[in-house]
């Protein structure tokens, strides 16, 4: 009983959410598209018209032209009738040519553009939402725009304008049947946009399920080394069985719902049609209707019913595009990290010098992970970032890398609060060598070419020699071109740092970030590393994060942190000097 009173809770609070997509999805995908939606209309209105033309032929035959053995009229009959089914056909195909290329070319300007806003977002955004789950609201939640500017959305107004015109010659044949079809098609109506408005939300909560679902799926192939090595494969597959089922219960809830549209239309327009052979039967009977005339009200019936039973599972697929918009447009509608309003400061020639304010942060309100930390590290300083896991560190480097914003005091460079600044500007002079090294599936030297994919070739073998790549890659039959596979996979941890260190080389920026950066490299390895981590860090401010102690002696500043305070701060020997946290950890890794 409370699962269900959660589900109703969770299907009130989506049908709030639902309600302001249509004219936001009018004003962005319609209406600049207005031009091939009025051909699309035309078409569908000359489709429907060629359409009518059988129904009235059959009349002029039943009624006319066979009494009067006619055959003059009947192969003028016939032809007008073939011309009209080529017109309708004909019309047909280049509707659906015409909007459904410009559906695809929609759907795929719509992912390019909401991956793009979802590049605009904060940090914190990505760490609270998995990447499979974000690959779905980009690859699939687009889709039903199809629906909207495809053919779906003119059906709906070209059947609509059908079925009106149907029911024009049907009211002219026999008004009384006319009304009797009309109280079943008017129920009808009344259940679709009841059963509509209720599945809109579960369609919406199925896109959530289906995210999650796919980031599950991710996250297991990115890990499928782990699952392996600890024997977790059942354990996986019942996570993922869980998944799949939750999302067959979503979509059994909305097939129970269109299946009730459809039943009810078998019922409702069966229960008319038999009433129009009994009211048709009564009116042949007592002479007042031609034979003609009821054969052709019956075909000119099935043209107003046909759009209206194809409405409904139109409407069936505007619902579920709509719902999938409505989380595009939530997405959309989310505030970038690099807000001009808020950043207006552009950087153009900087010095490097980076000061703390009493900065605090807290990841959640009421839980800081960090209180007060104030230093400065001046421009060609390295500081040096040490203490327990989950310290603050990597934290403090979030917040120089500008990833974060202080909850409280400020970050400044060359005295200007980071907080004001244009991000790009910014992080043009930044670069980061992080723990967990991020590669593309690609060569080595796409990779070391990243963040300049126009320098030469002089400036990358710099940066190969530099970060002692080539230590490596020589070895290697297609050197810098041999492909790494999917995150590096092919390569050792040793090799995909020095990759990262020579992409940092490459970026040449004022800044630098190093987040372990010498974590996972063997003894011969790193002796290559911190010779190359000597040129990196000349002349630029340097934040360095290592628990290796024995790679940060010769660093300007060390900056002792635990539970988001400095505990202690200076150089290597007078920190050992004053035999305090720094020498417990120093002495301590001595040991191992």
């Amino acid at each position: 009983m409370s699962k269900n009173m959660t589900h109703k809770e969770e299907i009130k609070k989506e049908k709030k959410k639902s309600k302001v997509s249509f004219s936001w999805a009018f004003k962005e995908f319609i209406w600049p598209r207005k031009k091939i939606i009025f051909i699309g209309l035309i078409l569908i209105l000359i489709r429907s018209f060629s359409g009518l033309i059988l129904p009235y032929s059959s009349k002029v035959l039943i009624d006319t032209v066979i009494p009067k053995n006619d055959w003059n009229s009947m192969y003028l009959l016939l032809v007008v009738v073939g011309v009209s089914i080529f017109i309708q056909a004909l019309s047909s195909f280049i509707l659906t040519k015409v909007l459904s290329v410009e559906a695809q070319k929609l759907i795929s300007e719509l992912r390019a553009k909401v991956q793009k806003k979802l590049l605009t977002l904060p940090i914190s955004f990505f760490d609270n939402n998995k990447s499979g789950a974000l690959v779905s609201r980009v690859m699939n939640d687009v889709e039903g725009v199809r629906n909207i500017v495809g053919t779906g959305l003119v059906q709906l107004i070209g059947g609509t304008i059908t079925a009106v015109i149907a029911m024009i010659f049907l009211i002219k044949i026999n008004w009384m049947m006319t009304v009797f079809v009309l109280v079943p098609v008017g129920i009808f109506a009344f259940v679709s946009l009841k059963a509509f408005a209720y599945i809109r939300p579960i369609f919406r909560i199925r896109g959530q399920i289906n995210a999650e679902v796919t980031g599950r799926l991710t996250e297991t192939l990115n890990g499928v080394r782990v699952i392996k090595g600890f024997n977790a494969e059942e354990q996986e597959n019942k996570n993922f069985e869980i998944g799949v089922d939750k999302l067959f219960q979503n979509v059994k809830k909305s097939l129970t719902t269109t299946s009730l549209v459809t039943s009810s239309a078998t019922f409702l327009l069966g229960l008319a049609s038999v009433g129009i052979m009994g009211i048709g039967g009564y009116f042949m009977i007592n002479k007042l209707m031609t034979f003609g005339d009821f054969i052709s009200f019956n075909l000119f019936l099935g043209f107003m019913i046909a759009p209206i039973v194809q409405m409904s599972n139109i409407g069936s697929q505007l619902t579920e595009a709509m719902a999938g918009l409505d989380r595009t447009q939530e997405l959309m509608e989310m505030e970038e990290e690099n807000n001009p309003a808020n950043r207006p400061v552009l950087l153009k020639d900087i010095k490097g010098d980076i000061v703390f304010e009493n900065v605090s942060f807290a990841y959640e309100k009421s839980k800081e992970v960090l209180h007060n930390i104030s230093f400065s590290a001046p421009l060609g300083s390295v500081t040096a970032l040490v203490g327990s896991s989950g310290s603050g560190k990597s934290t403090i480097a979030g917040l120089a890398a500008t990833f974060l914003n202080p909850s409280d005091g400020k970050v400044t460079l060359d005295g200007i609060d980071l907080a004001t600044v244009n991000l790009k500007t910014y992080r043009n002079n930044l670069g980061v060598v992080l723990q967990d090294d991020f590669l593309y599936e690609g060569t080595i030297r796409e990779n070391i070419l990243f963040p300049r994919p126009n320098a030469s070739e002089e400036e990358v073998i710099a940066a190969v020699k530099g970060a002692y790549v080539n230590e490596f890659t020589d070895k290697f039959e297609d050197g810098l071109d041999t492909l790494i596979g999917e995150r590096g996979v092919k390569l050792s941890g040793g090799q995909r740092q020095r990759i990262s260190i020579a992409r940092a080389l490459l970026a040449d920026p004022k800044i630098i970030i190093l987040d372990e950066a010498t974590s996972n490299l063997d003894t011969e390895s790193e002796s290559f590393i911190q010779k190359s981590l000597s040129v990196l860090m000349e002349n630029r401010t340097t934040f360095v994060i290592a628990h290796r102690l024995s790679t940060i002696q010769q660093a300007d500043q060390i900056l002792v942190i635990e539970a988001g305070k400095i505990v202690e701060s200076g150089k290597h020997d007078e920190l050992l000097a004053q035999k305090g946290r720094y020498f417990e950890l120093f002495t301590y890794q001595s040991r191992i």
